[in-house]
């Protein structure tokens, strides 16, 4: 147990760090993409302002999650972690539709940006987002996850504005500058998007990802002395910790020591997922099952 507590410790300690990086050079970014000129560079200033403001949701929402249950919330505050995700997603959405917006019309008429500074700056940006994934590589809640995505898709952003800034240093290309933000804020759209459906998933209480639900139930259905199983649920609080709960029918002769084993089997069965809530209900085959819906079958699901 203490150790997972020094888990979420050192994951707030560490979106911390990544928050205070992050914001104090987007403050240099704005001011250095207004001098340069550079529609690549306030593209990134106006990213790097969103996964700031993220950043700081992030660490406020990560160290509230570490709460424990009370009478509102039985689960304890560890969805809020997820709710950080969702609101960041969304940010960064707005934030990429804006800098398109300001982008393309530059096609049409590019304007010469400071290549000199252009080049200072994305070695900068390169640094100081590298260090932000250094400290929050390996996080495993989706909050982690989503922020070290952001944080990767500036560092790969910088990388392109460094190649581009190049290329303007030495030739009269102006239009690599608005072709460059287009570029880098496609491809962030395209992975924000991406991480805004996993995280709906969760919220609408999905599977989790690479768990096998209809293998679980056809392995409990297949245990000795179970007539069948029905209500079996799954679900994750926050990409991380998950629950499973599940109704199993058995013999009304079945012993007490037949249902324990039973009970055993079922958490064996579940031992690689990190379940934090296992619920098992045991019924007797000649007791009615007061929740039993009419869109489940005993013995697991319905395809439609």
């Amino acid at each position: 147990m203490s150790h997972h507590h020094h888990h979420h410790d050192h994951t707030t300690g560490n979106i911390k760090i990544a928050f205070f990086l992050n914001f104090t050079f987007t403050i240099i970014e704005i001011i250095g993409g207004i001098l340069t000129n550079s529609m690549a560079i306030l593209s990134d200033a106006l990213h790097d302002l969103g996964d700031s403001l993220s950043l700081g949701l992030a660490w406020f929402l990560q160290k509230y999650s570490k709460k424990g249950k009370t009478k509102d919330f039985s689960f304890g505050y560890k969805r809020f972690s997820l709710l950080a995700a969702l609101i960041n997603s969304i940010v960064l959405i707005v934030g990429s539709v804006f800098i398109l917006t300001e982008a393309v019309p530059r096609l049409l008429n590019p304007e010469q940006p400071d290549a000199g500074g252009m080049i200072i700056l994305a070695i900068l940006g390169i640094i100081v987002n590298g260090a932000a994934v250094f400290r929050l590589r390996g996080g495993e809640s989706m909050n982690s996850k989503v922020m070290t995505w952001h944080l990767l898709e500036d560092v790969l952003g910088w990388a392109a504005v460094l190649a581009v800034s190049i290329v303007m240093y030495f030739f009269d290309a102006p239009i690599l500058d608005p072709i460059a933000s287009i570029g880098i804020t496609v491809f962030i759209l395209y992975n924000v998007v991406k991480n805004l459906f996993k995280t709906m998933k969760l919220f609408l209480e999905g599977v989790p990802e690479n768990i096998d639900y209809e293998d679980i139930i056809n392995r409990m259905n297949r245990l000795p002395n179970v007539q069948s199983t029905h209500h079996t649920h799954l679900w994750s609080l926050d990409g991380e910790h998950h629950a499973f709960s599940t109704h199993i029918v058995v013999s009304e002769h079945a012993t007490k020591d037949q249902v324990c084993t039973i009970k055993e089997q079922v958490k064996e069965i579940l031992e690689p997922i990190h379940l934090d809530h296992i619920t098992v209900e045991i019924e007797y085959e000649d007791e009615h099952c007061s929740v039993m819906g009419h869109d489940e079958e005993e013995g697991g699901l319905q395809h439609g």
